[in-house]
């Protein structure tokens, strides 16, 4: 199981409400087959970004009550039925990440990665909180933190796959800060200053994660339970990088099936260990 910042939410799922599960399943093609323009196959960057900017169009014409291309039903026609349930701004604020990914920069500092979460992983949760009803800024601002922990869970966890497509979200000044060179972060190079680094990136990680958790005491139901499933997903993928010693240039973490009961009862103790 990969810490994917999508998938981290877990879709149709049975702790999902099934009054909200027809829009959750739409949040979900939608982000993911926007994805997948951006990344999958072998399409050129150009053919990449006129997709996204079809995808658009599309966007804007569903929002709009207008029929959009027949291109992508799978995703539009349920779309359309719930778009009065979402916020299109933040479906927006996804394909912003989406086409930024297409020519991804160096990040300056901490701050500067933070901005790309903003669009590229918090919209998620906050298009969920949505559907629940829930706004106000104490449950938002745990919601992103939650979300963007999860995306940089995901950039330490993926060096290995981000590296060969030349990806570099480690910021410049925890480069600087450690010593190491972002080439060598790409090339996937093991080393002492490396480990410090990812050590580093991860105890941030965590911090944000501890910072979001509470909102998954907070909300009722299914929602809560799913969340607290979603928090220790990431935890325990943290904790993984951490157990080898921060060799997450040479190693792949991931969770499996085995690791269920452990993130159960995690999730069942959280009030007792937050």
């Amino acid at each position: 199981m990969s810490v994917d910042h999508y998938e981290n939410f877990p879709v149709a799922s049975l702790l999902c409400s099934p009054a909200l599960r027809p829009a959750v399943v739409a949040i979900y093609h939608f982000a993911r087959t926007a994805d997948d323009l951006a990344d999958e196959g072998d399409a050129s960057t150009a053919e990449r970004v006129q997709a996204l900017r079809d995808y658009r169009a599309d966007l804007a014409a569903t929002v709009a009550g207008q029929p959009p291309s027949p291109r992508w039903p799978q995703v539009f026609t349920p779309l359309a039925r719930e778009i009065r349930r979402l916020q299109p701004a933040l479906l927006h604020d996804l394909l912003d990440a989406f086409e930024q990914d297409l020519s991804p920069p160096r990040y300056r500092d901490r701050a500067h990665l933070l901005d790309y979460c903003r669009r590229s992983a918090n919209p998620v949760g906050r298009l969920l909180l949505g559907l629940y009803g829930i706004s106000d800024a104490a449950s938002l601002r745990r919601s992103d933190a939650i979300c963007s922990a999860l995306q940089l869970v995901n950039f330490w966890q993926d060096f290995s796959r981000d590296g060969p497509n030349g990806r570099l979200y480690v910021p410049q000044a925890d480069l600087d800060r450690h010593g190491v060179a972002g080439e060598a972060v790409l090339a996937c190079q093991d080393g002492p200053a490396a480990r410090a680094l990812i050590a580093d990136l991860c105890a941030w990680a965590r911090g944000l994660m501890l910072a979001g958790a509470p909102l998954a005491l907070t909300l009722r139901g299914r929602a809560g339970w799913e969340l607290r499933l979603v928090v220790q997903g990431g935890l325990a993928i943290l904790d993984k990088i951490e157990a080898r010693g921060h060799d997450s240039l040479l190693h792949r973490p991931a969770l499996s099936a085995r690791d269920f009961p452990r993130l159960l009862w995690r999730a069942l103790t959280m009030q007792r260990r937050s």
